[in-house]
This record gives C-alpha cells, structure tokens and sequence, in this order.
C-alpha cells in the first residue's frame, strides 16, 4: 500500500519536536510555579528550594549521556523512552511530602529530561538544509518557552481547583500522550515513507557534505579537544542561568519581593515567557538578515548572538525598578534577549559538527551550559535573603557579554578542507 506524500514534512516533524520541548519543559517548571505553595504548606526554605533544584541540575548536566543514547540507538526510540520516564517521574512528584523527596524525584527528572536539546540538535541537523536550520532550531526551542509559558496559569489552575499533587499528575500525564504521538508518527528522513522524493533531496543538497555522518560512533574525548566545541559550550555556562532564573526562581521573586500571590502569578509569570518565544524567532530571522549583507553563516550567528548578549542589559534594570510591572517589563526583555542569543549558540552544533555527532555534542554543550546553572542556583539560594535579586540581575546582562567575547574569539568556521 502506497503512502500518500506529505507537503513539508520536515517542517511538521520539527513541529512534533516542539511539541515534545513544551511538555518538556512544562513538567520542569511545574514545581517552579508550585514552589509558594510547598513552601508554605511543606515549610521549604530558600535555600533547601536550591538544593531540590541542585539535584535536578546534577543530573541534567548527563545530557551527554542523553545526547550519546540518541546517536546509538536512534533518535525515534531513544526520545520516546526518556520520555515515558520524565512523565512519570513528574506525576511521582505528587507522592513527596520532604524537600528531600523533592530533591530525589528532581534528580531523577534531570536524567529523563536532558534529552530534550540533544533530540532537537538531532532533528534539526537530519532533517533540515543549512539555511533552514535557524528557523527549525528556533521553532524547536520555542517549545521551551511556550512550556515555561504554559506553566502557570494551568499548575495555578490545578492548585486553586484541586491542590498541589495534582498539577504534577496532570502535567505528567500530558506527556504519555505526546510519546503516544511521537512513536506513531516520527521516521528519520532516511525511512519516512511519508517523504516525497524532492523534499529528501532538496534536504540533502542542502547540508554541508564535510558534515554528513561517517557511521562511527561519537569520540567524547576527541570532541571535547577541539576548540569548536569549547567556543559554543562556554557561552552557554555563561548564558543558561538566565533560563533557569526565569524559569525556577522568578515565582518566588514575584511572590516575596513583588508580593503578588497565585493569581497575579497565573496573570503575569508567562509573560517572560511569550517575550522568549519572539526571540526564538528573531535569531534565525537576524542570522538570515545578516547572510544577506554578506556574512557567512557562522559569523552571522555569531552577530546575532552578540545582538542578543547587548539587549541582555536591560534585565540589570529589574531589579531598581519601583513599579513591578516595569521589573516584569524589564525581565521580559531579558526573556527575549537570552532566547535571541541561545536559540542561536545551541544552533551551532549542527553547523560545526557531523552529523553522527550533533546530539552527543548538543549534550555535552548541555553539561557546561547546566553547570552554570547549578552555580547560579547555589548563589542565589545561598545569598538572596541577604543581597537581594538585583545583584543576580546584573549578573546575567554581563555574563551574556562575556560569551560574546568567547564566540568570536574560540570558535573557527569549518569547510570540507578542514
């Protein structure tokens, strides 16, 4: 029986990917909007919240390991069972009554969940040309804020109509349904019989033929010795606290400095989040504009990101401001600078290494970009009840610049000669 042929499929596939990132990041930011209510009921202090956090960040930092599983076995198996596990991990969660039980169940989560960027790396190097790759790549991360988005309105929803435990079931079990999805509708481009002949070779003519994969498996010791590796995985040390500072600590932010209660929260806390979606979008579409004058594709991403890291600045206003609307204002240029110039860093695996190669090293890229995050977390936990958030909003606008300087200067553009 002939399979009908699907106008666009890659387009669609990257949209199943999407899909896959926002249920993906909704069960993470789950606990993150319930956090005021743990708090309160479970009498979790800030800095025991950052160690439940900590835990999550401990393991999420195994992308590598997520990213290696991807390349071995496949990425249609592979995504489908770190996520069965994330969503019943998240469900879990409704059974802990300690932020010790928190901590265990987030660890755990870290593991499941760190596929995500490695999956979409993946995705996005098989199943799109070059020049297509920002936008799918943006389109892919959107999922991240449309999540943390989604977040919370609906787990303040769950709470106010039921309670706490049932935000963490619900959200887990979104996710069941999505794997349901994904196992009966995603092929790689080489078996998807939904593929017409000329969208495969309009997606081959179109990548770099020095990074087609050579079928060996990925070399994690000579990956992490070549300079390009360390030019996209340093920035993202430098940028990923940004992320989880909106995404793990801006409830409580709103909560005991703003003192909005949870629903001023449902109303204001996605905001940040829809700032961070135009930016996944206006990276690849500055990346394309600067290709136009001219630039090659690394340079301009490297443009875009410094575009990105220069907006950042505004977020070391957050903090000053007497209004919290306009400290809400001012964190969702943040959310739209941070993703501008992540969408595009995280893009970069794909442009720069084969593509047997890309989850492993989108993972690793992960680890370094997670190790930030822990440390960021840890300070923040450590030291906010006595400094205050405006320090840590200064931080982050001059983190992103830094990167900056790391992009142009480590990272080298390849050719099918080098």
């Amino acid at each position: 029986m002939t399979v009908p042929k699907i106008r666009c499929l890659r387009w669609w596939m990257i949209g199943l990917l999407m899909l896959g990132s926002i249920i993906n990041y909704l069960t993470r930011s789950t606990l993150a909007v319930a956090a005021p209510t743990l708090k309160t009921d479970l009498h979790i202090t800030e800095q025991e919240y950052s160690w439940v956090l900590t835990a999550f960040q401990l393991t999420i930092m195994l992308q590598p390991l997520c990213g290696y599983v991807l390349d071995v076995i496949g990425l249609k198996i592979g995504f489908a069972v770190f996520a069965i596990a994330w969503s019943f991990v998240s469900m879990a969660h409704g059974l802990a009554h300690t932020w010790q039980g928190f901590a265990w169940l987030r660890g755990v989560l870290g593991l499941a969940e760190g596929c995500a960027n490695p999956a979409g790396m993946k995705a996005t190097a098989e199943w799109f040309p070059a020049k297509e790759r920002g936008f799918a790549g943006g389109l892919f991360n959107v999922g991240a804020s449309v999540g943390s988005m989604l977040a919370p309105p609906l787990v303040v929803w769950a709470i106010l109509r039921y309670n706490w435990q049932a935000a963490f079931v619900i959200t887990g079990g979104i996710g069941l349904v999505w794997v349901a999805l994904w196992l009966w509708f995603y092929q790689s481009p080489q078996q998807h019989p939904a593929l017409s002949d000329a969208e495969r070779e309009h997606i081959v003519s179109g990548q770099e033929r020095h990074l087609q994969s050579d079928g060996a498996r990925p070399a994690i010791g000579k990956l992490i010795g070549q300079r390009n590796f360390w030019g996209i995985a340093l920035p993202r040390f430098l940028a990923d606290p940004t992320w989880s500072t909106l995404t793990f600590w801006l409830p409580l932010y709103l909560t005991t400095v703003r003192h909005f209660d949870l629903k001023q929260i449902a109303l204001f806390g996605w905001l940040p989040f829809l700032a961070a979606d135009l930016g996944c979008l206006f990276g690849p579409a500055v990346t394309v504009a600067l290709q136009r004058r001219g630039l090659s594709l690394i340079n301009a991403r490297r443009g875009t990101f410094t575009l990105g890291a220069v907006l950042m600045m505004g977020v070391a206003f957050a903090g000053f401001a007497a209004s919290p609307y306009t400290a809400i204002a001012f964190i969702c240029l943040g959310g739209f600078a941070h993703q501008t110039l992540s969408v595009t860093v995280i893009t970069m695996s794909s442009d720069l290494f084969k593509r047997n190669e890309v989850a492993t090293v989108a993972g690793l890229a992960g680890t370094c970009g997670n190790a930030g995050v822990l440390v960021f977390n840890l300070l923040i936990g450590a030291l906010v009840l006595t400094i205050g958030y405006t320090p840590f909003f200064i931080g982050l606008s001059v983190l992103d610049l830094v990167g900056a300087v790391v992009l142009w200067t480590v990272v080298r553009e390849k050719t099918s000669t080098t």
